[in-house]
């Protein structure tokens, strides 16, 4: 995704200011936000000669000229929504807006259809007992449970492959050879897996301290036994966006009471609401990470992720949310992995 800040024009900037812009750069448009940084459309190179056609000069402003309903996509849309809505909009460039509609860069097709390989270390947690899902469990690891014909740790790495994100880490427990024989070093998958063996159990966050080699850029930590249409490459840059030293992604999630709740105060009914329904933000557990954080995770002990989360709060650090609103399933109980080999086509 490109970045936009030497792109933005308000709609008062003039039209000479607008063509230094299109002019200087390779993606040859420019994005017109409004004081909030919302964008509130798109000027091309053809805008601007249609003005001047009707009779606007170089010092006119943009204010009537400028593309006012664009085609946009939002931040948490996959790679391969991106592309669908650019080839049947048959355009090249697509801004990107979050959910308040500030725009946070732009894709462009040809960009995304080009194979691309980025630094940034994937950390799979993959050591689970997964219990809840005896008897199947009982003779193959959680992750290697098979979900539209292939094991639910396949299409986490293919997904991460094909954003470029090749550089991947296991780490390995309960009946590790089993990964380990089928994934190899990942070459037949288009990736480059290392393992490492946990000894015992260490949370969602503890084997992080058992690195060889520290990761240098920002890092993915995923649990691996999560089906996601998350874009990858948008999380990233999310991240980097918003300066923190690490991101959670966190699904929305209702709770319905099933009964009448009574408000009380110093003994009297103040009021009554039938089946109220609560709201929360719970962990999607995909992490972000800066390489600083595995500085706070003690050696080779048990460790979760929220406590990690706890203590960058605790001291002040910069830490941020990704909402997920794309496709995200948690294969923790039967249901869930029922629910997954009846979906797992239509998605992926």
């Amino acid at each position: 995704m490109k970045n936009i800040e030497h792109i933005k024009l308000t709609i008062q900037s003039t039209i000479k200011e607008a063509l230094a812009i299109i002019d200087s750069g390779a993606i040859k448009i420019a994005v017109v936000i409004d004081v909030h940084e919302k964008l509130i459309g798109t000027l091309s190179d053809g805008d601007i000669r249609r003005g001047i056609l009707d009779g606007k000069t170089l010092d006119s402003v943009i204010e009537d000229i400028y593309f006012k309903t664009p085609t946009v996509i939002n931040v948490n849309k996959s790679k391969e929504d991106v592309i669908k809505l650019c080839i049947a909009k048959k355009i090249y460039q697509i801004p990107v807006v979050d959910d308040l509609g500030r725009i946070i860069g732009i894709e462009l097709l040809d960009e995304l259809l080009k194979p691309k390989v980025h630094p940034n270390k994937v950390v799979l947690m993959v050591g689970g007992l997964g219990a809840r899902l005896k008897p199947l469990t009982e003779t193959t690891p959680k992750p290697m449970l098979h979900v539209g014909n292939k094991p639910i740790l396949q299409t986490i790495v293919e997904k991460f492959g094909s954003y470029g994100f090749v550089d991947i880490v296991m780490c390995v427990n309960y009946k590790s050879h089993i990964i380990q024989e089928f994934f190899g070093d990942g070459s037949k998958f288009g990736v480059n897996i290392k393992y490492i063996l946990e000894q015992s159990r260490m949370g969602t966050a503890g084997a992080l301290s058992l690195l060889t080699k520290k990761p240098s850029e920002p890092f993915f930590v995923m649990n691996g036994d999560l089906l996601t249409n998350v874009n990858f490459e948008h999380l990233l840059e999310f991240h980097q966006l918003n300066n923190a030293i690490a991101t959670m992604c966190v699904r929305e999630y209702d709770f319905q009471v099933p009964y009448g709740v009574v408000n009380i105060e110093e003994g009297k009914i103040t009021s009554i609401k039938e089946k109220p329904v609560h709201k929360f933000f719970v962990s999607a557990g995909i992490y972000m990470l800066n390489p600083k954080c595995i500085e706070l995770i003690p050696n080779d002990v048990f460790y979760d992720m929220p406590t990690l989360f706890e203590q960058l709060i605790t001291t002040g650090e910069n830490t941020t949310s990704f909402p997920l609103r794309e496709y995200w399933l948690d294969i923790g109980r039967m249901e869930e992995y029922e629910k997954a080999n009846r979906e797992y086509h239509e998605v992926f």
